[in-house]
């Protein structure tokens, strides 16, 4: 899971936000707590001991010369409670950024992470570092969220477990298409959401499992000058979304943090039905696909290829959002919401001394509505531009990242936790 906030730098006053951005959105940044999410082997801090025999030696050698009974050296003496008590509270590492965000949609604050990397169990050497973290939302414009969430690697990497709640208040604008290009609708939406998932490998480094999500919400207008704008249904009702789904996962990289080699599969696939609860009845399916090449110890060329698509009748935050899953920079969160959403990105990665590190990278893009569909429009969308790294955690390679990019209408300037891929 990968924390993340985004300023957006337009040059044209077109810009969009959602409720998946700033509410849903923190739920799932949370839940993988730290974007943080991909399965693999984490990487491990080297230890180098000094072989029993060797030290008997120096024992024995010591013991000729002085006369004296061998005793003892200070390695070898029992710890104490306090040296054990300091080892187990060193068994992982924490991760603390507190991220900027500068939006027109939802004003300028700040998006604190604390996160926790470590191993479920000691005795268990092959399970990847289990992740447990929280995170929080405040802006000048009234928006307030939180999210805590974790994912658990159990049992020598047979089962995986991620769970994550989130609760928030998020005042936002949409735009119009059409007739209504270039005009906004400013809005309130209040709202809870729970995800739970429970993977078990199933041969050939494949895992899959059910998923769970549930939501509510409340959805108001905020008084304003706007006439004859499409307001969305259900606006002063209590609106819950529930679905049962499922995910098919395989990841092969050697270090599920900073991805150097192999390459890395999702799908999932929700199903909300009024059976369940809920108040709309659609589909949501999403798959990733990502390849890593290691050019040499500092280099890695990294390529993504990013599919959404949403079926029935769900409400216009149910759709694909642009911009939520870092499938293509450049774009504000919510700015284009649609019935589809394409994707594929490369970027370049490397490291540099002293903790730092640089990216470039480019795709392209596209968005695709329905035509039953109040907003959204069919746009190509190019992408590109580049950033600087701050390895947070030496031990993990988890870096601190800002990117800038450039998109179709303009640019942005985001910041996170992790790769965006």
């Amino acid at each position: 899971m990968r924390f993340e906030s985004v300023t957006p730098r337009k040059s044209k006053p077109r810009r969009t936000s959602s409720l998946a951005e700033h509410v849903l959105y923190v739920v799932f940044i949370g839940g993988a707590c730290c974007a943080l999410a991909r399965p693999c082997l984490g990487q491990q801090e080297q230890r180098v001991e000094t072989p029993p025999t060797t030290a008997a030696s120096r024992s024995a050698s010591q013991s000729s010369t002085t006369g004296q009974a061998p005793q003892a050296s200070k390695s070898e003496q029992p710890e104490t409670e306090s040296e054990t008590k300091k080892k187990r509270l060193l068994r992982g590492s924490f991760l603390v950024a507190p991220l900027p965000i500068s939006s027109p949609a939802i004003g300028t604050g700040i998006v604190p992470v604390l996160g926790y990397i470590f191993p479920f169990s000691r005795n268990d050497k092959i399970s990847p570092p289990s992740v447990i973290g929280v995170a929080g939302l405040a802006t000048n414009n009234g928006s307030r969220g939180f999210a805590v969430g974790g994912q658990l690697y159990l049992k020598e990497n047979t089962y995986r477990i991620t769970s994550g709640f989130a609760r928030g208040n998020v005042n936002y604008d949409i735009y119009g298409t059409g007739v209504f290009a270039g005009r906004k609708l400013p809005l309130n939406q209040t709202g809870q959401a729970f995800f739970a998932e429970f993977l078990r490998r199933i041969g050939w480094k494949f895992f899959t499992g059910p998923r769970f999500v549930t939501g509510r919400s409340f959805l108001t207008v905020v008084p304003n000058n706007a006439s004859n704008f499409p307001i969305p249904p259900n606006i002063g009702l209590n609106t819950t979304l529930t679905a049962i789904g499922a995910k098919l996962t395989r990841d092969t990289s050697p270090n599920r943090f900073y991805p150097t080699s192999g390459s890395f599969f999702n799908f999932t696939s929700d199903f909300f039905s009024q059976t369940l609860g809920s108040k709309y009845s659609f589909q949501s399916y999403k798959a990733t696909f990502s390849e890593y090449w290691s050019l040499s110890d500092t280099q890695v060329l990294a390529y993504d290829a990013y599919f959404c698509g949403t079926g029935g009748s769900p409400p216009f935050y149910g759709n694909c959002i642009y911009g939520t899953n870092n499938e293509l920079r450049g774009y504000t969160a919510g700015q284009f919401f649609t019935r589809y959403a394409l994707a594929t990105q490369l970027e370049y990665r490397r490291v540099l001394p002293k903790r730092f590190g640089f990216v470039v990278f480019g795709g392209i893009g596209g968005a695709i509505p329905s035509g039953a569909q109040l907003y959204g429009s069919r746009k190509f969308l190019p992408s590109g531009g580049g950033g600087l790294r701050f390895a947070l955690s030496k031990k993990y390679h988890v870096n601190l990242r800002a990117d800038i990019a450039q998109g179709r209408d303009g640019h942005t300037f985001g910041m996170g936790v992790g790769e965006a891929f």
